[in-house]
């Protein structure tokens, strides 16, 4: 079926009379508003065989974790909630499994306090058949509310519960129509889906990253994050209170030098007294923005990086944040405790220049002070530069600014914000990763010296980054 936008109640509504969708509600903390729609909708009997809203905590420990409590807002609770409901609707109803496609959707929430000084949020998700008797799927999500307002928040909440319900009915077999559905109704100030998975018989289809990659792309999230194994994970949950490294790239192919600055940079962080090996994450960043600027891309050509990225050990982001600082701000919502992003002199070069801060009332005064945080610092890998004839090589110190930029960033180094890193690669560092490709397409077999050995025989099996070079065209875009 092909997205059309349906009013909410209108979806509960077809949902109650024209489908054989039978099932449990089970909603904790401040997600009280799902099953509501199809009460009021009208024929919630042939839809609703069982509601229940556990508000109190220790009745939901109780009902869903009585071994161990842990957190009530978090992926884990809510599994727990999928698998109890879900296995009791099924035994309880065993003698009308052959005539209804039996479904659980369970949420649970914390919408903002009276103080307005909470992180709201929650996660939501559905058990669920498409055939009486079947396997059934899954579909997970974590949503971020925006709203100051509680009793908005629990609006969203409800109307992001029917949508997804009804997307699992209807757009089970085209993922951008399902994501598209779940925003019916709903504009994107009033919240972000920052972690959406899909399992199951019916959705073995769908590859999770590229999941991922179509919420940034459609604006529901401005990041989404995959673990070293390529599994997409929610970013709170994998930041809260850890040492974080970022490295923004094209990755394309990954080479010697990329590897040396990720190697690095771990050096010098490691040197801090609060560092953890256990408790830090390094993190290579795909930006959409950067990466159109560049050159199109296609969805094989996203994976292929990834699973490079994955191979030499490497957690990846991918973003639509193009300034630095704004960077710098996405990763301190989430309470992490070091900070540091990695670029090279050139990117510096930029990051220095006042024209890309016109639009801050402060100007690049008001954006240093922004990317500088006190727990944030800048590691600058060195380059060479061709200068009357000869190569030499550009650390921090030769970066040419203007006189008052200087003398900020003067103090910057002062206090061991901005610190230059080392280098192994010299005779490396005249080398772009695009040339490197270039080399490859042109059947110049020096490419070989620029990338890992690992990498080399990589791209060679999978014969990656090849589109480009048969069709005479670039990528297409996500």
């Amino acid at each position: 079926m092909k997205h059309t936008l349906i009013p909410t109640n209108r979806k509960a509504l077809i949902i109650n009379i024209d489908t054989n969708m039978y099932g449990t509600f089970a909603e904790i903390g401040g997600g009280q508003e799902v099953a509501r729609h199809f009460f009021m909708a009208g024929g919630a009997s042939q839809t609703v065989a069982k509601s229940v809203s556990a508000y109190d905590k220790s009745f939901s420990d109780s009902t869903y974790n009585k071994n161990k409590p842990g957190r009530h807002v978090s992926e884990d609770r809510l599994n727990k909630m999928l698998y109890i409901e879900y296995k009791q609707l099924t035994t309880v109803l065993a003698d009308k499994s052959g005539d209804f496609c039996f479904f659980t959707l369970a949420d649970t929430v914390e919408t903002i306090n009276y103080t307005k000084s909470n992180y709201s949020h929650g996660w939501m998700g559905i058990t669920f058949q498409l055939k009486p008797d079947a396997i059934p799927n899954k579909v997970i999500i974590h949503i971020v509310l925006l709203e100051n307002d509680a009793n908005l928040q629990q609006q969203t909440i409800g109307a992001i519960g029917v949508n997804l319900l009804y997307a699992c009915k209807f757009y089970f077999d085209s993922p951008n129509d399902f994501l598209k559905s779940i925003t019916d109704n709903l504009s994107m100030d009033r919240f972000r889906i920052t972690m959406m998975r899909m399992s199951g018989p019916d959705l073995d289809y769908v590859d999770n990253r590229l999941l991922a990659v179509q919420l940034v792309k459609n604006k529901m999230t401005h990041s989404i994050m995959f673990d070293k194994l390529g599994r997409v994970q929610q970013p709170s949950d994998m930041l809260y209170k850890k040492n974080v490294l970022a490295l923004r790239g094209s990755f394309r192919p990954i080479t010697y030098i990329t590897r040396d600055i990720l190697a690095k940079s771990m050096e010098l962080f490691a040197r801090d007294e609060d560092y953890e090996p256990d408790n830090t994450l390094s993190f290579c960043e795909l930006t959409l923005n950067n990466l159109t600027m560049q050159g199109e891309f296609d969805e094989q050509d996203f994976l292929e990086r990834v699973n490079m990225l994955n191979a030499i050990g490497q957690n990846v982001m991918v973003s639509d944040i193009r300034e630095f600082y704004k960077l710098v701000e996405f990763f301190s919502q989430f309470n992490i405790r070091n900070l540091r992003i990695v670029m090279g002199v050139p990117t510096l070069e930029k990051v220095v220049d006042k024209k890309y801060y016109t639009d801050l009332k402060a100007g690049i005064l008001e954006a240093m002070a922004k990317l500088f945080p006190s727990n944030m610092k800048l590691y600058i890998y060195p380059t060479i530069r061709e200068i009357s004839g000869k190569k030499v090589l550009l650390r921090v110190g030769d970066v040419i600014m203007e006189v008052d930029v200087k003398m900020l960033f003067e103090y910057l180094k002062l206090h061991r914000s901005v610190l230059d890193l080392e280098t192994s690669l010299s005779g490396q560092l005249h080398i772009r990763s695009h040339e490197v490709l270039k080399m490859k397409h042109l059947g110049n077999q020096e490419w070989e010296k620029y990338v890992p050995i690992s990498v080399v025989k990589t791209i060679k099996e999978k014969d990656l980054f090849e589109k480009e070079k048969k069709t005479g065209k670039k990528p297409k875009n996500l």
